[in-house]
């Protein structure tokens, strides 16, 4: 997707991404945030990545460099705010929870091209106030900036399927288990299987958007059982995985 469409000389938009389409890394002079009414969008920082369903919202805050990744065709919606209309909103880029309200209004706002500025102004302060006061939600992968950890990482995304113990990647990679079990707190915020968790979910995310069933995305994704997927995949999204999957072939 070329830059230009994305450019924020207008206070809201709407978007198609087609599969896979990403666009080059970018900056805006205003924070926004970013929806998905249909698809899943990844938000991708050096920083980590973050990961949107349509029951969640992505904010961007101003200047932050960053790229957008659609799994599936995707319906991006795109709110941008004043750095005086934002200032409850998190310092960084962060994924926040979406009431019912919120979402009919990031839709009213970025459909009804007819309304007026005063209420676009207050949707825009309804949106805000609503996604403000909801709690951030842990889908975030934060990238290493170690090459141990980061040689560790891409084994792990290669072959996710196939799950491998701490130890077996310490024999591996030939870094000891106790230094790799530090990288991953130091680096990640998280121990190795929470990250492993979190990755499964993104993972999970993307095939389920693709139209892959549970199961078959259960086993690419390294879950032992289709009851093990849900029990992961269900706390950190807010919906079970078929639940997910129904949700995205409405949209």
């Amino acid at each position: 997707m070329s830059d230009s469409r994305l450019a924020d000389d207008r206070p809201e938009a709407a978007f198609r991404f087609d599969h896979a389409e990403t666009t080059e890394p970018h900056t805006h002079p205003r924070g926004h945030l970013v929806y998905a009414a249909s698809g899943v969008l990844s938000l991708i920082t050096d920083g980590g990545a973050w990961i949107a369903p349509p029951n969640r919202v992505a904010w961007v805050p101003a200047g932050a460099e960053h790229r957008h990744r659609a799994h599936g065709v995707t319906d991006m919606r795109v709110v941008y705010l004043s750095r005086e209309a934002a200032t409850s909103l998190p310092s960084g880029p962060a994924v926040l929870a979406v009431t019912a309200l919120a979402r009919e209004a990031v839709l009213a706002i970025t459909t009804d091209g007819h309304r007026s500025d005063v209420a676009r102004s207050h949707l825009r302060a309804v949106l805000v106030d609503e996604v403000a006061s909801a709690p951030e939600q842990p889908l975030h992968l934060p990238e290493p900036a170690d090459p141990r950890l980061r040689r560790v990482v891409a084994l792990v995304e290669r072959d996710l399927g196939a799950p491998r113990s701490l130890a077996a990647l310490a024999r591996e990679t030939g870094v000891g288990e106790r230094t790799l079990t530090r990288l991953f707190r130091e680096e990640t915020g998280m121990g190795y299987r929470q990250w492993r968790a979190q990755l499964r979910v993104h993972r999970a995310l993307v095939l389920l958007a693709q139209g892959r069933s549970v199961t078959d995305t259960a086993a690419a994704c390294g879950w032992a059982t289709t009851s093990q997927c849900i029990e992961q995949f269900t706390p950190l999204v807010g919906l079970t995985p078929g639940a997910w999957r129904r949700a995205a072939e409405r949209g």
